[in-house]
Order: C-alpha cells, then sequence, then structure tokens
C-alpha cells in the first residue's frame, strides 16, 4: 500500500471513489473496470496510468477504506482524553458506523470473500488493517485500566464484524442497540473489580 500522503489527482480521488462506492455496493468481481471508468469519468488510460489494473485499485479502494477508520480514531482520540470516555466513544462511532456508513457489511470482511487466497496483496492489506484494528483497541482498552485487555480488543472486533454482517441482513435498527450493549457488558465484565 502507498503510504505517500501527496495529494492525488483528481482523475484518481474520482477513480477511487466510484471504486469505492461500486465495489461496496456491488462486488468487487461483479464490477469490472469499464463501469468504475464510465462513474469516474475517465479514459481507459487513465486507469492504467493512475493503477496499473483493478487489483491496484482494489488495494486503492481498501486502503481509502482502512484511511477513513483510522480518521475517525484519530480524530476520537484527539477530541476525547479520558480513557473511558474513549473507550465509549469507540462504541458509539461502530455503531454509527453499522448504522450510516457501512450499512452492507464490513468491506474487508466482503473482500475477503471474494479474495480467499491469503497469499495475495489484498488479503495481505485486510490482515494488517484487522492487525491495526484489534492492536488499536487493545490500547484503548488498556489505557481504560481494563482487565485482559487483548480479549476484550479480540471480543470487541468479533461484535463488530458480526454486527456489520447482522446490520446488513436484519437491519441497523435491530442490530446496532444489541451491539452497542454487549460491547458494554464486555467492557464492563472486564473493569477492575
Amino acid at each position: 500500500m502507498d503510504t505517500t500522503t501527496k495529494r492525488p489527482s483528481p482523475a484518481r480521488a474520482r477513480l477511487i471513489d466510484a471504486a469505492t462506492r461500486l465495489f461496496y455496493e456491488q462486488g468487487i468481481h461483479a464490477v469490472g473496470v469499464d463501469r468504475v471508468i464510465e462513474e469516474a469519468g475517465v479514459t481507459r488510460a487513465t486507469l492504467y496510468k493512475q493503477f496499473g489494473g483493478k487489483e491496484n485499485l482494489v488495494l486503492a479502494y481498501l486502503g481509502h477504506e482502512d484511511e477513513m477508520l483510522r480518521a475517525m480514531f484519530t480524530e476520537a482520540g484527539t477530541t476525547v482524553s479520558d480513557p473511558d470516555a474513549l473507550l465509549d466513544a469507540v462504541v458509539q462511532g461502530i455503531a454509527a458506523d453499522i448504522r450510516e456508513h457501512h450499512t452492507r457489511g464490513c468491506p474487508f470482511i466482503n473482500a475477503a470473500a471474494e479474495y480467499p487466497d491469503a497469499g495475495g496483496a489484498v488479503r495481505q492489506l485486510i490482515d494488517e488493517h484487522r492487525e491495526w484494528f484489534r492492536s488499536t483497541l487493545q490500547q484503548v482498552a488498556e489505557a481504560a485500566d481494563l482487565e485482559r485487555p487483548e480479549e476484550v480488543a479480540a471480543s470487541l472486533v468479533l461484535l463488530r464484524d458480526a454486527a456489520l454482517v447482522g446490520g446488513y441482513l436484519d437491519g441497523e435498527g435491530r442490530v446496532s442497540p444489541a451491539f452497542e450493549r454487549t460491547a458494554r457488558a464486555v467492557i464492563d465484565a472486564h473493569r477492575a473489580r
């Protein structure tokens, strides 16, 4: 994944925006590059100049999703200094994500289903994202002085995964409150007695 912070060209940004919307809503393998090109309003040459091919576009899409989630955590960390309040903000943020943004499941789980080869670049990016997410939740749990923070993190990752899939299948109105209740129960069970 390219980690440079240079500003993408407008055409590149349109390609990533179109790919993000189409890949998430319709599936990566179901959407061809011609459809992305059409939605982005660019030429085939522009897509290949920017990405070299579809797999790099998929990596850019998932990288964009990763950056958005990391930015949400960074923003929460800069606006909330109390560790318990930050933990609550994380739970609320995940619940809001289920309700408002990722209404068709987790983009990383969806992509993993389409890319079963654990050794490929797409799966490597997914694994890196999930490890970052898990370790970040563990750091938040540690800062809140929860017992066994690695268990808290593993539980919250599992609950988020289930809630994103469940929100898509059963509706966010049913799943989001259940996620919040269960996540808070996990947190409360790991508070020092």
